[in-house]
C-alpha cells in the first residue's frame, strides 16, 4: 500500500478518535493487513494512544497484524459442510496450498482459515475465495477452484 493512500485515508479522520476502527477496516480494506509502522500513524494522526489502536488492533478478529495472502480462501467447517466431507476438502486445500488455518503461503498467494458456518448450507461442503462461494465442492475440485487464483 502507498503511502499516499494512507494518508488519504487517515486524513479524512484526523484529530476523531471516534474514527479508530473505521480507520483501521479502511487501511486494512485496502493493504488486506495493518503494520505496525501504520497503526503509529494512526495513533498520532487521530490523537489516540498506541495502546489503545493495538488493543482494539487485537481485540476483534477481523483486523490482521500479519500480511494476507492475495487471496483469502475459507473451507466451511461447520455441522452441514463437516457431514458431507469438508474435513477431506481442508485436507486437499491444505496440501494444494502448503498450509494450515492461519496461514498464508510463502509466496503470498493464498491464505487460510476455517469457518464454523459459511451462510450457504445447502451447497456444502464449501470454500469461499475472495467473497465468491463455490459449493458442493469435493477434494478432487478443491483444485479446480484454487488453480483459477493466480
Amino acid at each position: 500500500m502507498d503511502n499516499d493512500k494512507i494518508e488519504e485515508i487517515i486524513g479524512r479522520h484526523r484529530g476523531k478518535p471516534g474514527a479508530l476502527i473505521q480507520v483501521l477496516m479502511e487501511i486494512q480494506g485496502e493493504n488486506h493487513w495493518l503494520p505496525r509502522d501504520v497503526l503509529f500513524k494512526v495513533s498520532g494522526s487521530l490523537g489516540v494512544p498506541f495502546s489503545q489502536v493495538m488493543q482494539v488492533a487485537t481485540f476483534y478478529k477481523t483486523f490482521r497484524l500479519v500480511p494476507r495472502g492475495r487471496h483469502d480462501v475459507q473451507v466451511c467447517t461447520g455441522s452441514s459442510c463437516h457431514v458431507r466431507g469438508s474435513a477431506r476438502v481442508l485436507e486437499a486445500v491444505e496440501k494444494l496450498t502448503g498450509i494450515k488455518p492461519g496461514e498464508t503461503d510463502a509466496e503470498s498467494r493464498f491464505s487460510l482459515e476455517t469457518g464454523s458456518c459459511l451462510g450457504c448450507c445447502n451447497l456444502g461442503p464449501e470454500i469461499i475465495v475472495d467473497g465468491k462461494h463455490h459449493g458442493r465442492v469435493t477434494p478432487e475440485s478443491a483444485e479446480e477452484v484454487l488453480k483459477n487464483y493466480k
